[in-house]
């Protein structure tokens, strides 16, 4: 299975402890230049600069060979969504793992399917390699953006 990932689920994932998860749901992680310049820039946390300074043998770095569209302009999404999107569609990919709302219904309208942070989660709560709850508790540490009421009833283990 081929996944193509966004910004914001990898730096989320760096810093709650969990990156290592991807390889272990997905045979290929691919990520396009502008991700990759995202997650380095001066304004990530530490953590995440250090993790993609040294970044693991499994995620791939490509480029996507089309420039955004119209449609892609016009959803108002930045770089890094823009080529996570054309690059999922280019190399076929099964899922793209994104956050942002925008990039999340921009992705669907194409046809990709989508995941983010919390479902990659889940995905692997249901494999059994790791404890949901705390690793809701550690996103909610963070400054991940989601509704309040909803992250809890995550963590209560309420079906949402």
């Amino acid at each position: 299975m081929i996944v193509i990932a966004d910004t914001s689920p990898l730096n989320y994932l760096i810093r709650i402890g969990h990156i290592d998860l991807l390889p272990q749901l997905y045979d290929q992680i691919v990520i396009p230049p502008s991700v990759l310049a995202e997650l380095r820039r001066p304004g990530a946390p530490k953590t995440v600069r250090d993790w993609i300074e040294q970044p693991a043998a499994w995620l791939d770095i490509q480029a996507p060979l089309q420039t955004p569209d119209i449609a892609l302009l016009q959803a108002r999404l930045g770089p890094g969504e823009q080529e996570a999107i054309l690059l999922a569609q280019e190399v076929k990919a099964d899922e793209i793992i994104i956050d942002e709302l925008r990039g999340r219904r921009e992705a669907a309208r194409r046809q990709i399917r989508v995941t983010g942070t919390i479902g990659v989660l889940q995905a692997a709560a249901k494999l059994g390699l790791l404890d949901l709850r705390s690793a809701l508790e550690r996103l909610r540490g963070t400054n991940f953006r989601i509704e309040k009421a909803f992250l809890d009833r995550l963590i209560r283990g309420e079906e949402v």
